[in-house]
Order: C-alpha cells, then structure tokens, then sequence
C-alpha cells in the first residue's frame, strides 16, 4: 500500500477536535451537553461586517487576489497596527491568509529546519507546537502553574534559550489559560532577546480585544521597538468579531521574512478568500464600541464561573486577565473513585468523567502540555455557563 508522510507521526490529532466530535455525537443522541470544549465566541458576526460581504460578493469581487491580500485590506491591517498597537508597518510589510492557524503554520515552515528549537510557554495551545513540529522544529516547552498565573519569567526563557534555538512564540492573552503578559513582563522578556540577535519571535494576538478589569494590552513589537526587525505580530478577526467561519488571519512582518512567505504561499495557500477581506475590512474600519461590550460578558461568565469553581474541594482557578477560557487545576482529584469505581488518575480521565457521567465537555489539560488541569470554555451563554458549572461542581462532591 502506498505510505504516508513520516511527518504525521511527530504529532497528535487536535485533541480539542476530538472532544468537540465526542461532545456533538452525544448531543446527538439527546443528551443536554454543557458543552465547554471549543474556543468559538456565541456571539454572532456583525450585521455591518455580513452586509459588506453581501456586497462585495454583488459586486462580483470573487475572484483571486494578490497572495498576501488586496491592497484594500492591507491597508486596513496596517491601520489597524498603527491605532491598535502603534505598530507602524507598510503595507509592504502586512501578509493576509486564510485564518491566523494556517498563517502561523507557513510562518513556522518559512523560519524552521530540521532540529530547530522553538520555545513555547506552557500550557499552550496545541497548534503551536503541533506547527512547529509538522515544520520540523522541534519545541522546547517553559512551564507555569497555576501559582504564577500561568506566566513564564524572564529567568525561565533565558535558562531555556540554547545553540538551535530559533524562535520564541507568544500568546497573550493565553489560550487555554487567559494569563496576559504585561508591558513590564515583555520588557523583562526583551532584555534577554535583544542579548540573542539571531532568534525570531512570534506573537500571536488573537485576543488583543477580549481583556478584563481594565488590563492594558501589550505586544512585544511596541514595547520594545528594537525588536520589531525580528518579531512577526499574528492577528486576525476570528476571535473578536466574532469571525472564525470567515478564515482571515494576517501579519506584520519584517520585509526580510515576507520573501520567503510569499514563496511559499504562493506555491500552497494561494490567495485568502476575496470575500472575507471585504468583510474583515469591514470589521477593522467599522464600529469598535462593541468590543467593549463583549470582552465585558465574557467577563461576567469568568466571574459567575469563578464564583462556583472556587467553591469546589480539589479544583483550584486562576483568575484570568484575557480571553474566554478558564484553566482549573484538578489534580487534588486524582486518586479519587467515580460512582462506578473508576479511579482518575490524570486530566483525560477527569474530562471524561464529567463528561460521560454529568453532561459537562472541556478538555483535558494534557492537550495543552499541562496534565494537572483542564480547559473550561466560557464562549456559551450565561446561563449555560452557571448550569455547566454547577455540574462540574456535582461531580466533584460525587467523587470519593
């Protein structure tokens, strides 16, 4: 029979897809599933941004564009930068794709060869070291617990940066944790990159605009301008507006990097989609009043959930600065008997448990390299929010 790439054997499926699949198989079958596991706002995409699709596809705009975009929506991201994050890239410098996934994917294939390293905060979200391992890399992971917030230090980067280290990839606000880095803590990362010259970073920003209680987003290319010859900033629309069924992601890179990328692109992804450019032009120039509005539910479930999950014997929360997850570690429950005698012994028998026997799907803490914990996706309504979380609570107690 004809084999196979080797490469599939150096990672694992999407874990997260494989509770989503599970969680829609038993909805399915009638039960009310709480259902926590995937990362998709419940909001829906704004009517100004579904008009401005409406219209580009009556105007007959479906055709190819440029590999990195049409000028029209560079020129929004650009702006976009400048306002956002006072990021001052041309428009020369702004890579459009198919969802920010893909985009950090090609930029991991553009950056790496065989054996590079690429240091990744832990937990993390598996697509980080999944790209970076499908690339050739090889990722190096830094691990937090729930004692700092889930946040690396200065220190703990430095101590991990060695000969083959390549890159630094950033997430912040975190998926799955929620822990944000502020200004002060990328300076202090800063101070060591700039000690290391021939190392990229790599931030990915998708939650830029789901921050809470006020917390002051930072981005590593604006705080520390010195860098910003070697820093690729990953954005997009998914997360904020509300998006991720448009697939638009994008970039500011350094003129260097773009080469390569175009290179590649052009030989794989082609073109982003010509529609979602008109809607997501339609996202960064429209209103921006609503992503107050909605970073302020989300923040409201953080707190109901917190209200109950910090209540529960054996889970112990952090409190999220960004983001729509919750990241609880459970590992106090391990060793303990479900009703039917099963022991848990790690974070997949945890999810599993409440699961099958409450009705409640997350994901276990191993897909993000931390097997203490488990993911709570908080992107559902309010009330499903405090139903699921009163379940989590129940299967808890009925632990023994």
């Amino acid at each position: 029979m004809p084999q196979l790439s080797a490469t599939l054997d150096r990672f694992e499926p999407s874990a997260i897809s494989q509770i989503f699949n599970l969680a829609v198989k038993l909805k399915e079958e009638g039960r009310a599933i709480a259902d926590f596991s995937t990362g998709e706002p419940d909001f829906d995409t704004p009517d100004h941004i579904k008009r401005a699709a409406q219209e580009a596809i009556d105007r007959g705009d479906t055709k190819y564009t440029a590999v990195d975009g049409t000028t029209a929506m560079k020129e929004a991201v650009a702006a976009k930068f400048k306002r956002d994050n006072k990021l001052d890239y041309h428009v020369d410098q702004i890579f459009v794709h198919s969802g920010a996934k893909p985009l950090l994917a090609d930029i991991f294939r553009t950056m790496l060869n065989p054996g590079d390293e690429v240091i990744v905060p832990a937990p993390c979200w598996p697509s980080h070291p999944g790209a970076i391992l499908a690339a050739g890399g090889s990722p190096v992971f830094v691990s937090a617990g729930v004692a700092s917030g889930y946040r690396i230090s200065a220190d703990q980067l430095e101590a991990a940066i060695t000969p083959r280290t390549r890159c630094f990839v950033l997430c912040s606000p975190s998926n799955p944790t929620g822990a944000a880095y502020g200004a002060e803590d990328l300076e202090a990362f800063a101070e060591v990159l700039l000690k290391h010259p021939d190392i990229w970073i790599v931030t990915d920003d998708l939650y830029e605009h789901i921050v809470f209680d006020e917390f002051p987003f930072a981005t590593i290319a604006s705080v520390a301008p010195p860098l910003c010859g070697r820093t690729i900033t990953v954005n997009g629309v998914s997360k904020a507006y509300a998006m991720t069924g448009w697939r638009i992601g994008f970039a500011g890179i350094p003129k260097p990097f773009m080469t390569g990328l175009m290179k590649l692109c052009s030989q794989a992804t082609g073109n982003p989609s010509s529609i979602g450019q008109a809607a997501a032009i339609a996202a960064l120039e429209g209103p921006q009043d609503f992503l107050h509005a909605r970073a302020h539910a989300y923040e409201h479930r953080r707190d109901a959930a917190l209200k109950v999950l910090n209540q529960v014997e054996g889970l112990t929360c952090s409190m999220p600065e960004g983001s729509f997850y919750l990241f609880p570690d459970c590992s106090k429950l391990y060793g303990r008997k479900t009703q039917n005698g099963s022991v848990l012994a790690n974070s997949a028998d945890f999810c599993r448990y409440i699961l099958e026997d409450w009705n409640v799907a997350t994901v276990p803490g191993s897909a993000f390299q931390a097997d203490d914990c488990f993911r709570i996706s908080i992107a559902v309504a309010d009330e499903e929010v405090n139903r699921g979380c009163d379940l989590i609570r129940q299967a808890c107690a009925a632990l023994t």
